[in-house]
C-alpha cells in the first residue's frame, strides 16, 4: 500500500539517525521503575501483576545498526501464541507498561513492549514532561517507529508467536501509534488505542495523523477516550468518526464521560478504576471479535 511505501522510503534517510549509534540505554531499566517526570507515583492504586506461570525478559531488536530494547512476555512453555504489541506513553517502557504486558500474557498473548526512543535519548531520566517532549520525543521520527515495530513483529515470528494473529495497543504517544502502526501494516488484526491524539499539524518527521489515514484504514481499531480530556478534546474524537464512516471502518469508539487523560494509568491521580477495568475487558473483547486470540 502506498502509505506504507512512503514511511519505508523515510527509514534510514534522515540525518536524525545520527543518533542511531547511541548506546547508553541500561537493558536493564526496561520495564523497571518510573521516569523522572513521572509526580508523583500512586503505589497505592497501582495493579501489580506477578509472574507465576510467565516467561519474560528484555531482548535487543537490531535495527539498521540501532539496538532496540524490548520487553517479552508470555506464558510459560508455550508456542504459537497470538501476539500484542503494547506502545508505551512518552514515559517509555517503565513498570506499567511492563505490567500490562504480563496481563495480556495471563490471557495466553506474547506480549512485547519495544522502548521506540532509545536512539533520542533515555525517557526515564528526562527532569520533566516538558524537557523529555522537546528534547526527546519531538525528535522521533514516525518512519522511525514503523520499523521498529517490524522488526518486533518479525521476533516475535521466531519466538513463539503467531504473527497471523496480531494486534497492537497503546496509551497517549501510543494510542496515536496504534492507529497509525494499524494502517501502515496490513497484517494487524486489530488495535486498541487508549486516548491517543487524533489530529495534528504535518511535519517532515509525522508526515500524516490518524485522522488523515482514517478514510482508508481496513484495520478495525477499537478508540477509548475520556470526555473531560483537556488535550484530546472530544470533537477530535468525533472528526475521527466522520471520517472511519468514509471508508466504511469497522472502528469503534468509547469515550468515558467521567474520565479525561491517562484513565487507565493506575500509577497517576488520572487513573478511574470503573472506566479503566471496562476499558481492558472492551479491549479484550474487541480482540478475540478480531481474531486476535
Amino acid at each position: 500500500m502506498q502509505y506504507r511505501e512512503d514511511f519505508n522510503s523515510l527509514v534510514g534517510s534522515s540525518e536524525d539517525n545520527t543518533t542511531v549509534n547511541r548506546r547508553s540505554f541500561i537493558q536493564t531499566a526496561v520495564g523497571v521503575g518510573f521516569a523522572a517526570a513521572v509526580a508523583p507515583v500512586c503505589a497505592q492504586t497501582m495493579i501489580k501483576t506477578d509472574r507465576v506461570g510467565l516467561t519474560d525478559g528484555v531482548t535487543k531488536l537490531n535495527v539498521a545498526g540501532a539496538e532496540v530494547p524490548m520487553y517479552f512476555v508470555k506464558p510459560e512453555g508455550k508456542i504459537n501464541l497470538p501476539v500484542i504489541l503494547v506502545i508505551s506513553e512518552i514515559f517509555g517502557v517503565h513498570e506499567h507498561i511492563a505490567d500490562v504486558a504480563r496481563r495480556f500474557a495471563k490471557q495466553g498473548y506474547l506480549a512485547l513492549a519495544p522502548e521506540l526512543f532509545v536512539r533520542q535519548g533515555d525517557a526515564k531520566n528526562a527532569e520533566s514532561v516538558a524537557v523529555l517532549i522537546k528534547e526527546i520525543i519531538s525528535k522521533v521520527p514516525d518512519a522511525q517507529v514503523m520499523g521498529d515495530l517490524d522488526a518486533a513483529v518479525a521476533w516475535a515470528g521466531n519466538n513463539g508467536g503467531d504473527i497471523k494473529r496480531l494486534g497492537i495497543t497503546g496509551f497517549c504517544w501510543g494510542g496515536r501509534i496504534t492507529w497509525m502502526y494499524s494502517a501502515y501494516n496490513p497484517s494487524v488484526k486489530a488495535g486498541v488505542a487508549w486516548y491517543g491524539k487524533l489530529l495534528g499539524d504535518a511535519s517532515a518527521l509525522t508526515p500524516k495523523h490518524p485522522i488523515d489515514i482514517a478514510s482508508g484504514l481496513k484495520t478495525p481499531v477499537l478508540g477509548l477516550y475520556g470526555a473531560k480530556d483537556q488535550g484530546i478534546p472530544v470533537e477530535s474524537v468525533f472528526k475521527m468518526e466522520v471520517e472511519l464512516k468514509k471508508g466504511n471502518s469497522k472502528s469503534e469508539f468509547k469515550v468515558y464521560e467521567n474520565s479525561g487523560h491517562a484513565f487507565n494509568a493506575d500509577y497517576r491521580p488520572s487513573y478511574n478504576e470503573a472506566d479503566a477495568k471496562d476499558g481492558w475487558n472492551r479491549c479484550l473483547a474487541w480482540f478475540k471479535a478480531n481474531g486476535v486470540v
